[in-house]
């Protein structure tokens, strides 16, 4: 039976429990699960990825948000970590080995690459292509390249990149690919139907939605999630425990509604700040006219994390905008039911973000769940701010 992706985040689906009509599944918090014999066990435990042994193997909770994001990235499988970083580290320690390379398409996530660079006292290469070389993706392809990687939309600059193209000569030349949708959510972009062969997501973003879990996803094959079980996941232990699979889940029953106001005040921000005159540019797929038929193509809809571009760039400037906000709070992540402000600028990193292509009056903004024009009006303040500078 298919099922609508409401039906999935809200429903109770078969095999969820229900066995005294309850609507919220109970927490297996449970290290062992025993058996009825020494025959039973000896068995079940050369399959632990199919069986509750040991909850660092798998648990009926987990299993529940897992059968869920399987079935809403329109995948086979699923499993849960308690880190997007743990699930991406996890991909990677199961695929790659000494003399391997990883192909990166688009503006990758900050930790993601400095993974990558770890990786390198293993033997394992990588380079990156930005937004504006995806194209060139036969270029970027060596023959030792094992796995390419992507994001989009991509960090910071939230630029889209051509997924089934990338994906297309992928397969042509026998390489696995992997994409974040974090940013997306599973509701607003499918990356298995773009032919991607793994996504991963970090929980903690929008999926979890209430800023009070950490975890991430990886949702592939059925083949490939049994080879990560038995190595990148189970023998490394980055394991979603069963109280914060149930927040997961928590937060799946209002990920649609959620989303759709992330949109709705996204949107209204993002005409906000494209008619301020203090705003050089605005960097958001709504915002990308120039890229309108891919990002349709590609995207069901918008989430809520957005940059901009200040006209008068500077580390005091960007302070002095963030400083004078007071509904829009300072700090890291994103993806909460709240709205945060960040940068990638540092007193310390001008040169550097100037090498990686980024303004030095770039501000990042995680548009939250209140009112739109609560959010405007304190983000007014913040311009007045540096007007006033």
């Amino acid at each position: 039976m298919n099922y609508s992706d409401e039906e999935i985040c809200m429903g109770s689906l078969p095999g969820e429990g229900n066995t005294y009509g309850e609507v919220a599944p109970p927490i297996y918090q449970s290290t062992i699960f025993t058996k009825s014999s020494f025959e039973s066990f000896t068995k079940e435990q050369s399959e632990e990825d199919q069986y509750f042994v040991y909850s660092r193997g798998t648990n009926p909770t987990v299993q529940i948000v897992e059968k869920k994001l399987a079935m809403l990235e329109r995948a086979e499988a699923c499993k849960c970590f308690g880190s997007g970083m743990g699930a991406i580290s996890a991909v990677w320690m199961t695929l790659l080995q000494a003399g391997d390379h990883i192909l990166f398409m688009n503006n990758i996530y900050g930790p993601t690459l400095q993974l990558a660079a770890h990786m390198e006292r293993f033997g394992i290469e990588y380079t990156v292509f930005d937004h504006e070389q995806w194209r060139a993706v036969e270029e970027g392809i060596q023959e030792n390249t094992k796995l390419i990687y992507i994001e989009s939309p991509g960090t910071m600059k939230m630029k889209i990149v051509d997924v089934r193209s990338i994906t297309e000569s992928a397969k042509e030349h026998g390489i696995l690919t992997m994409m974040d949708n974090t940013w997306a959510t599973p509701l607003f972009q499918k990356p298995v139907t773009l032919g991607v062969d793994i996504v991963v997501h970090s929980l903690t973003k929008y999926i979890g939605g209430h800023s009070d879990v950490v975890g991430g996803a990886v949702i592939s094959s059925h083949a490939f999630i049994k080879q990560l079980f038995f190595s990148g996941y189970q023998l490394f232990g980055s394991v979603l425990q069963a109280d914060s699979a149930a927040m997961v889940m928590r937060g799946l029953r209002t990920l649609p509604l959620r989303m759709k106001q992330h949109q709705a005040n996204a949107l209204q921000i993002i005409s906000y700040l494209e008619n301020h005159p203090e705003v050089k540019a605005v960097h958001h797929p709504a915002a990308d006219k120039s890229n309108l038929p891919l990002i349709e193509q590609q995207l069901l809809g918008y989430s809520g994390l957005l940059s901009f571009e200040l006209k008068e760039a500077g580390f005091e400037k960007v302070a002095a905008f963030m400083n004078h906000l007071s509904l829009f709070r300072i700090g890291t992540s994103w993806g909460g039911y709240e709205s945060l402000v960040n940068s990638p600028l540092k007193r310390n990193n001008q040169e550097q973000l100037k090498a990686q292509g980024f303004d030095l009056g770039m501000i990042r903004l995680s548009v939250g769940l209140e009112d739109a024009d609560m959010q405007i009006k304190d983000l007014e303040k913040g311009f007045q701010a540096i007007t006033a500078y």
